[in-house]
C-alpha cells in the first residue's frame, strides 16, 4: 500500500521499555508507505525513540539499537549502590546524547512532546521547550529501577505511571491521522523466525555477576543469566513466569505493566486516534534491548496491517 498523496500523521509512542524498540519499525513502515510525520508524542522509551526521530538523526540511532549485543547492554548499567542499587542512568543518555546531540525541544523539526511524571506534585507533564536530553531522561525513569530526575525543585519520573499513551498532545498538529503505538496489547505475540545473533554465555554471565555481585536488584542477575542458559531462545526458560520465582524487580515491573494497561484503554477511549497499532505485552522482556531486529520487524509488520486498514476505511 502507497500513499497516492502524502498524508500527514501525529504519532504516539507508549511506554514498555525493551518492547518499544518496536517503535522505530512504526517509523520505517510509515515512512515507506509514503506519510510524513509532523508530530511526535512520546512516554519513556516511546520518548526516547520519538526523540530521535524530531532531531533528524534516527538512522543513526537505529543502527546503534539494531546493533546492541547482551554484553552492551549490560556495560549502559550503572548502578548507585547508595540508592539501593538503582540505576542512575549516566551511561546510557551519554551515549544517546552522543547519536542525537542535545538540542532544544522547541528547535525540533517537528512538534516533539515527551511525557512525564511530577512526582512531588502528583501530576502528568509535558515537555515542550528546554533540553531534550533532560526530558528524555525525566520521561524514562522508570520507578524502582532507574533513579527519579530532579530538575530545579521538581522530582520526575516514568511518565507512564500517569500517562503511557500520550494522544492529547498530538491534537493541536491538525495532522491527517493520528496513529497511537499501545505496547501493552493483551493478544499472543506472533512468530518472526527472526535469528538472535549468539554470545558467549560465560562472558555474559561473568558480566553479570561481577556487575550484580551484591545482588542490589534482588533476582535481576539469576532473570537474565537465565536467558543465555536457554542459549538463545526467543522464551525464557518456563520456571521464570511462575510467580513463585520472580524477584522483587519483576514483581514490581508486573505491576507497573498492569497498571499502564488499564491507563492505555481509558486514553484510547477517551480520545480515540485513528489508528492504533497494538503490540504485545509478552513480545519481550523489559530488559531485552538485545532482540531489537525483532522487535523493529514486529513493529514494521503490525503497522503495515494497521496501514492497510486505514487505506480500506479511507
Amino acid at each position: 500500500m502507497q500513499i497516492k498523496n502524502k498524508k500527514t500523521v501525529s504519532l504516539v509512542l507508549g511506554s514498555g521499555a525493551a518492547r518499544g524498540l518496536a517503535h522505530i519499525g512504526v517509523i520505517d513502515a510509515l515512512e515507506e508507505q509514503g506519510f510524513e510525520i509532523v508530530s511526535i508524542a512520546g512516554c519513556s522509551i516511546g520518548a526516547i525513540i520519538g526523540g530521535a526521530y524530531a532531531t533528524g538523526r534516527f538512522h543513526a540511532f537505529r543502527q546503534w539499537a539494531s546493533g546492541l549485543t547482551r554484553l552492551e547492554t549490560v556495560r549502559l548499567i550503572d548502578i548507585s549502590i547508595a540508592n539501593a542499587g538503582a540505576i542512575k542512568g549516566d551511561k546510557l543518555f551519554s551515549k544517546i546524547k552522543d547519536i542525537i546531540g542535545d538540542p532544544n525541544i522547541e528547535d525540533l523539526n517537528i512538534s516533539f512532546t515527551s511525557i512525564a511524571t511530577d512526582l512531588i506534585n502528583q501530576k502528568e507533564s509535558w515537555f515542550q521547550s528546554g533540553s531534550l536530553i533532560n526530558a528524555l531522561r525525566a520521561s524514562s525513569a522508570i520507578p524502582s529501577l532507574i533513579l527519579p530526575v530532579r530538575l530545579g525543585d521538581k522530582v520526575y519520573v516514568d511518565g507512564g505511571l500517569l500517562n503511557p499513551l500520550p494522544i492529547i498532545p498530538t491534537i493541536a498538529a491538525n495532522a491527517d491521522y493520528i496513529v497511537a503505538v499501545d505496547l501493552n496489547g493483551s493478544q499472543g505475540m506472533p512468530n518472526l523466525n527472526i535469528q538472535q545473533p549468539q554470545e558467549s554465555s560465560e562472558d555474559w554471565v561473568t558480566n553479570i555477576r561481577d556487575m550484580f555481585k551484591a545482588n542490589v536488584l534482588d533476582n535481576f542477575e539469576d532473570l537474565l543469566a537465565d536467558k543465555v542458559a536457554s542459549q538463545g531462545n526467543k522464551k525464557s526458560l518456563d520456571t521464570e513466569h511462575l510467580p513463585e520465582n520472580w524477584g522483587r524487580l519483576q514483581i514490581i515491573n508486573t505491576m507497573f505493566e498492569t497498571m499502564q494497561a488499564s491507563l492505555t484503554q481509558y486514553k484510547v477511549a477517551g480520545y480515540p486516534p485513528d489508528a492504533v497499532v497494538s503490540l504485545s505485552k509478552d513480545a519481550c522482556s523489559f530488559y531485552e534491548f538485545w532482540r531489537a531486529d525483532e522487535m523493529i520487524e514486529y513493529g514494521y509488520q503490525e503497522t503495515i496491517k494497521v496501514l492497510n486498514h486505514l487505506e480500506e476505511i479511507g
